[in-house]
């Protein structure tokens, strides 16, 4: 196994999928980023990960992950009940997590309760506190700041080494 290394961490425009805003980091440990065939495997995917609505501002955050080998990974977190964090997930050219064929644009949803890896786990403090601070922090008269909570990203760099 080979030592231990950060990955990229790039950040996407939220674009809106079934209903929600969907905020979008992508890890890779290439320069050139995540493939586009891969990017559109994963979205298209994605409407299959999100909860129905309950009331709650439909937002969610995700992470394109293209691992080191053929595997890519898609993780996505959607608010629900005010403040629970859901998590769906989907993978692609990883026979450990059954995917059909070593294809990294061949997406099919896991049943794994595994929320992701020491790369992707990097955004959801984050995440977690700009929706304390944008929507949950926000009461009566006040209404919650969707839009503020869609433009408060984790800054680019690398998955890790942030202190």
């Amino acid at each position: 196994m080979p030592p231990f290394a950060e990955k990229l961490l790039t950040v996407h425009p939220p674009i809106e999928v079934a209903g929600r805003w969907i905020k979008r980091y992508h890890v890779t440990s290439d320069p050139a980023g995540i493939a586009p065939e891969v990017q559109r495997a994963a979205y298209a995917i994605l409407p299959e990960l999100l909860p129905a609505p309950d009331g709650t501002p439909p937002a969610t955050f995700v992470v394109l992950h293209r691992g080191g080998d053929d595997g890519a990974y898609l993780n996505a977190y959607s608010w629900v009940w005010d403040n629970v964090l859901h998590f769906r997930g989907a993978a692609a050219g990883q026979p450990v997590l059954d995917c059909p064929d070593g294809d990294p644009s061949h997406f099919v949803t896991t049943d794994r309760p595994w929320i992701g890896c020491v790369w992707e786990l990097p955004p959801i403090l984050h995440e977690r506190d700009a929706w304390v601070r944008h929507v949950l922090a926000r009461r009566a008269p006040e209404v919650p700041d969707v839009d503020a909570y869609l433009t408060d990203s984790l800054a680019e760099g690398t998955t890790g080494d942030r202190s």
